[in-house]
């Protein structure tokens, strides 16, 4: 009877050996291997991270080339139209004199009419006994009202301009002279920008390539546990067979049978949820690396154990001065600074100069003209504005030295953090190997525990729940060993983050 154990138990292995080797046969000359490296690439390649960063960064150095250009001239052209239902008059249409009165009619005619004390009407009433005399006075009242007339109406249209269509254009050049120092602030701040721009990009591909390697690590971590799994549930179809034979000839009872059995449909059931687990990772990480999600690959574990060690951890000040985060606060503390500048130059005197050529119609060049001839002229000037007393600005000022204060304390606290995280990193990583090296002790201990329990089963010393316990008690171990090789890589990622590291494999 042991013979025939001994034998079911090498068939089966012989059997599963040929089907592993010939699906990996199979998978190797279909199914891709992708390692890490290639799937930091992939991720990078794929991401849009890379085209965010470009576009972040060309956004950046215009930017700071248009505060670049706001210390050069700036040339500019403005025109006007505007219509009027009326025009304005600077004269009236009928005028009032001592010695008469002048009018123009709507038609635009003129015309005067002599006051009866004005001295030519008297003369005209003193003549009457004249004839040749009193014809002539007549004679000169008419010509003289009618030169007052026209002299008026000549009047009336140069100082009444027809201002219903009225057209301006402008051409204007202005430079800064002296601003306080508010355009080279500007132009810092537009630098920082940049700067803290691309720290931004970097730091957000440091987080995909983290990214990837978590989502790398989990598939490693869930395919070996699948494939734990069903080297478990072979190991209780075989027992089940076994047991089954043994019940048969009256040397195991229904119970036991029974036992095997619903340990068995327990494996089957973490067999396929092992199965559900490593499709739903692989398209977690073919979402990273921009495959289809439905792509089937292969990951390549390789230096899953291969933990690089840091006994003795020093954390400088170069290591903390190259950490993003302290990158970003050293940025942040320049635009404090800058916004500072900025602040001051309002209290300061401004200085701007001016040039301008000036166009419109009608034109005032000589007099109120309608037609298209004038020339325009020009005007040049310099502008100084000289801030007495402003007080809202004088407290702006200072609320901006204290918040370029609070950012340097910001950034002398982050670097104590930074330390303390660094060490925690180094420390995870420690504690990480050694649970490496842990649970390879427990499942050598679990697997000789499992050989002692199947010889002793098949001598018939052992009962099917002891072999049953001995096997959970091998897969719970090389289960704990899965998680601390994974656990160990991931630290060891995160450890190269903090350390300004991780981006040299990419």
């Amino acid at each position: 009877m042991r013979l025939r154990i001994n034998n079911g138990l090498i068939a089966v292995a012989l059997l599963i050996s040929v089907m592993v080797r010939a699906d990996e046969a199979s998978d190797t000359a279909v199914v891709p291997v992708y390692t890490l490296e290639q799937c930091r690439e992939m991720a990078m390649s794929a991401s849009h991270a890379s085209e965010m960063r470009q576009e972040a960064l060309e956004a950046a150095r215009l930017n700071q080339q248009a505060a670049l250009a706001a210390m050069f001239p700036k040339l500019s052209v403005n025109a006007s139209y505007m219509w009027n239902s009326k025009s304005p008059a600077l004269l009236p249409n009928e005028k009032s004199f001592g010695f008469g009165t002048a009018r123009v009619g709507a038609d635009g005619t003129g015309s005067f009419e002599w006051s009866e004390t004005s001295l030519i009407n008297q003369l005209e009433q003193d003549t009457r006994t004249l004839p040749d005399m009193h014809e002539r006075v007549q004679t000169l009242s008419s010509e003289s009202g009618q030169i007052i007339a026209s002299a008026y109406q000549e009047l009336y249209r140069a100082l009444n301009p027809d201002l219903t269509h009225v057209v301006i254009g402008q051409v204007g050049l202005t430079q800064p002279i002296y601003v306080g120092g508010r355009l080279k602030a500007m132009y810092d701040i537009a630098t920082t920008a940049r700067e803290i721009a691309e720290i931004e990009a970097d730091n957000k591909q440091e987080d995909l390539l983290v990214g990837v390697d978590e989502a790398y690590w989990r598939v490693i971590n869930v395919a070996q546990k699948k494939q734990l799994a069903e080297q478990y549930y072979e190991l209780l179809l075989t027992l089940e067979n076994n047991v089954q034979e043994l019940a048969a000839e009256g040397l195991a009872t229904q119970s036991d049978l029974l036992k095997v059995k619903a340990k068995r449909g327990e494996a089957e059931v973490k067999k396929m949820q092992a199965e559900n687990g490593l499709l739903l990772s692989k398209m977690a990480l073919c979402q990273l690396i921009g495959l289809p999600l439905d792509t089937d690959f292969r990951l390549q574990d390789k230096g899953l154990d291969d933990i690089q060690l840091q006994d003795t951890l020093r954390v400088d000040e170069a290591m903390l001065d190259a950490r993003k985060e302290i990158q970003l606060l050293n940025a942040a503390e320049k635009m404090a600074k800058s916004n500072v500048r900025i602040l001051s130059a309002g209290l300061q005197p401004n200085i701007m100069a001016q040039a301008n050529y000036i166009y419109s119609n009608p034109s005032v060049e000589n007099g109120f003209n309608n037609q298209w001839k004038g020339t325009g002229f020009f005007s040049a000037g310099v502008v100084v504005n000289i801030p007495i007393a402003h007080a809202d600005d004088i407290l702006r000022l200072k609320a901006a030295k204290h918040e370029a204060n609070v950012v340097a304390m910001k950034r002398d606290e982050a670097k104590e953090l930074l330390t303390l995280q660094v060490t925690q990193a180094n420390q995870k990583v420690l504690e990480a190997q050694q649970k490496v090296a842990m649970t390879e002790l427990q499942v050598k201990n679990a697997e000789e525990v499992l050989r002692f329990a199947q010889e002793s089963f098949e001598a018939g010393l052992a009962t099917a729940s002891d072999l049953m316990q001995a096997q959970t008690a091998w897969q719970a171990a090389c289960t704990d060993r899965i998680d601390a090789e994974v656990e160990a890589q991931v630290a060891q990622t995160y450890y190269k983050k903090y350390t300004n590291t991780l981006a040299v494999e990419k």
